[in-house]
């Protein structure tokens, strides 16, 4: 059974029951999952599957705060392009521009690389120094902070700048930084300021340990040796940028609706994050060819325009499917490691494309 069951279609509504069900949230004492269905501003299906965590087992709501991992990108873009439309900052500014020492091959670097992953940086992953056995994962998370100084000590960057496509954290990292400098503002300070609070998403925050807090927060989990385990956080999981907001399907809705309606930026302000990069390399994260523009993966689907984007981390999977001309969004958080949130979040929204 679900914890909470709201549709406007009794016959749909059973349909995605039995998608959800088929993969696997039927138990109401598991991690599980928030679902949410809109369509031009109404809400036409919302569920919530299992529990926030095994220890006070509270059911998932519409209220459930999940970490949306890379969902957070487009929250990003949008940040950086309000900086844009201030007049503080430049698509083609160089990198160096903003951080005047970082090194030379940052002047080949323009914003508009890191919105739309043709930076070549290198990956902070790959550069972070092996965790110290000794130390607890929260010792030892990187920072934002630390990846700048990471990628400041290399000498280059993995290709051209511009000449191709590679999906980057670390660009999405450092646009993080860019807020904050341009600002004058903490990155977190600044999204709540120009994004969440004016669309009243105030359950969603940019979490930073020790300085704010989760409400109503949902911990992720894997399956571990054929048990469930809490796998909440890993040495990654702090920086801000690239996947470090926490969102529920209440306040995603509240973020549709505003990119639907234009309510941050005009549409003529929204059309550079709207066209694909013209390069080499653009992938889904299975290697299927896509599109991709600031924060958004833009690729059709069945000849349906729309804008996406998945997200995973450790114990966590998200999925947004926005159907642009179609009015058509499709949400999907989970904090268990093992759904395929994307797959499901088509697998509903084919429900509604082909009546």
């Amino acid at each position: 059974m679900s914890n909470l069951s709201w549709s406007a279609d009794s016959g749909r509504a059973k349909a995605i029951g039995h998608i959800l069900d088929n993969a696997g949230l039927k138990a109401g004492d598991l991690p599980g999952a928030a679902v949410l269905v809109a369509k031009n501003g109404e809400v036409l299906f919302l569920q919530g599957y299992g529990v926030t965590d095994l220890r006070s087992l509270h059911k998932i709501d519409l209220h459930t705060n999940f970490r949306l991992a890379s969902v957070t990108k487009q929250f990003t873009a949008m940040a950086i392009m309000l900086l844009v439309r201030d007049g503080k900052l430049r698509y083609e500014e160089p990198l160096t521009d903003v951080f005047p020492e970082f090194p030379d091959y940052g002047r080949t670097i323009t914003i508009r690389n890191l919105l739309n992953h043709t930076s070549g940086l290198q990956d902070y992953e790959d550069l972070m120094p092996p965790p110290n056995p000794k130390l607890s994962i929260q010792q030892t998370q990187i920072q934002d902070q630390d990846v700048l100084k990471l990628l400041e000590r290399q000498n280059g960057t993995k290709f051209p700048p511009g000449s191709r496509w590679e999906y980057s954290n670390s660009g999405f990292v450092v646009l993080g930084m860019v807020v904050q400098k341009i600002s004058g503002q903490s990155f977190p300070d600044f999204l709540h300021e120009r994004i969440f609070a004016p669309l009243q998403m105030t359950g969603t925050i940019a979490y930073v340990q020790g300085k704010n807090k989760v409400s109503n927060r949902a911990y992720g989990h894997t399956v571990v040796d054929g048990k469930w385990m809490q796998t909440d956080q890993s040495p990654t999981s702090a920086t801000l940028g690239d996947g470090g907001i926490y969102s529920s399907v209440e306040d995603m809705e509240k973020w549709d609706r505003a990119l639907q309606r234009h309510t941050l930026l005009t549409a003529g302000e929204m059309e550079s994050a709207l066209c694909p990069v013209k390069v080499p390399g653009v992938n889904e994260p299975d290697g299927t060819p896509a599109e991709y523009g600031f924060g958004w993966f833009l690729n059709p689907y069945n000849g349906h325009r729309r804008m996406w984007h998945y997200g995973e981390t450790v114990g966590f999977r998200t999925a947004i499917q926005r159907f642009t001309e179609d009015g058509l969004t499709v949400i999907i958080l989970c904090n268990r490691a093992d759904l395929g949130p994307t797959k499901l979040a088509l697998q509903i929204a084919d429900l509604y494309l082909h009546k």
